[in-house]
């Protein structure tokens, strides 16, 4: 089991997900009850973003090749519509972010380092228009719009990188000399899914490293958050964080393999 994918409802009940497993899960932040709404029908899951019409619109990378999508659903996995269908695309999506036109930007996960297949695209309001954004990256992976949707943050995992787009009133338009690797990561495995807080500084999980990076506005490294267990080797698989709506909590899911999966909360 790996936990990923955190996201809150219009009532504050954090969603997530097991990539392996598929369980889709809803968790009661003041009671603390866990619930298994469904299970994913498409194979690995791997990120839940939350539509403002209330459903769910749930990534999955597929066969890690070219068998990934997008589908929503309702929070109890009924009326599922495919948004991005896995037999008529060769992606591998792994995660999502809205704009506030309800087009959505996501992450095209494939490759590796020698042979960069991914991308990121942009998907109209009408979820039939798909623009490319950046392309020849090696696995794509997390991704977050800064809060006057400006600004693309992208992280490319298998080859260590920080990008950062400067987009066109568009949406889809780079800005002369906008697209930028304003930092470049070190170390195994690499960064993973990333989250902006109320500033714009970005915060940025480290797969296999225990930790958090975190970022300004201009991609100017300010400081990290250190996973308890991480200098003994635990809680090493750090793939999200995510701020609890209207405050300044942050929350990260961490994964090892013999302590188990946990929630960790922090407060700035």
């Amino acid at each position: 089991m790996q936990l990923e994918g955190l996201s809150f409802d219009r009532h504050g009940q954090l969603y997530l997900l097991d990539v392996f497993e598929g369980n889709i899960f809803k968790v009661n932040p003041e009671t603390k009850e866990i619930k298994r709404p469904f299970v994913s029908h498409k194979a690995n899951p791997a990120a839940i973003k939350i539509h403002k019409d209330g459903r769910l619109f749930v990534c999955y990378l597929g066969d890690f090749k070219s068998t990934g999508g997008i589908f929503a659903a309702t929070e109890n996995g009924d009326n599922i519509q495919d948004i991005i269908e896995d037999l008529s695309t060769t992606y591998c999506i792994d995660d999502m972010v809205f704009d506030s036109k309800g087009g959505f930007y996501f992450t095209d996960f494939r490759g590796y380092s020698t042979n960069p297949l991914g991308g990121v695209y942009y998907v109209a309001p009408d979820f039939r228009t798909v623009t490319p954004i950046i392309q020849n990256i090696s696995v794509a992976n997390g991704i977050a719009l800064s809060s006057d949707e400006k600004v693309l943050w992208v992280t490319e995992t298998t080859a260590n990188r920080l990008h950062r787009i400067a987009l066109e009133d568009d949406g889809v338009t780079i800005q002369p000399f906008g697209a930028t690797i304003p930092y470049y990561f070190t170390g195994h495995e690499g960064p993973d899914s990333c989250c902006i807080d109320r500033d714009d500084n970005l915060y940025v999980a480290m797969y296999g490293q225990g930790r958090v990076l975190v970022f300004n506005k201009r991609g100017y490294p300010i400081g990290q958050i250190l996973i308890p267990g991480r200098d003994e080797g635990h809680m090493l698989r750090s793939t999200h964080p995510q701020f609890i709506p209207g405050t300044n909590q942050l929350i990260i899911c961490s994964n090892d393999i013999e302590m188990g999966r946990r929630i960790y909360a922090l407060y700035g």
